[in-house]
């Protein structure tokens, strides 16, 4: 038996799957939904060549503060980011190798003229 912990909607949800498979089908639905919003994706690809600042997701985005904090707290919350305090920035970088291939793929095929 595979105790996982799944975040979904700000919550942590455990389950005790009895399936290697069953925790690993988990894993990619938890990563599928989160790169199903197109603001969540756009900071994930943002973060495949490294740490970035909030204020750079600011600018690449044009979004606002507030949206892209909200954003990242999501993404954190789900394990995907993690922050690091650098003076007075906080600089955000994937948390999971194994998202990184993904997104370079995604970038690949949907922005191959970017």
């Amino acid at each position: 038996m595979y105790k996982i912990s799944l975040a979904t909607d700000m919550s942590v949800k455990t389950k005790i799957l009895a399936d290697p498979m069953d925790a690993a089908a988990q894993d990619a639905a938890a990563l599928m939904k989160a790169l199903s919003n197109p603001g969540r994706l756009r900071i994930l690809c943002a973060l495949v060549p490294g740490q970035v600042s909030v204020g750079e997701l600011e600018k690449t985005l044009d979004a606002s503060q507030s949206y892209v904090s909200g954003q990242l707290l999501r993404l954190r919350n789900e394990g995907l980011v993690t922050c690091e305090r650098e003076g007075r920035s906080q600089l955000y970088s994937l948390a999971d190798p194994r998202v990184r291939p993904i997104l370079e793929r995604i970038y690949e095929v949907f922005c191959p003229d970017t």
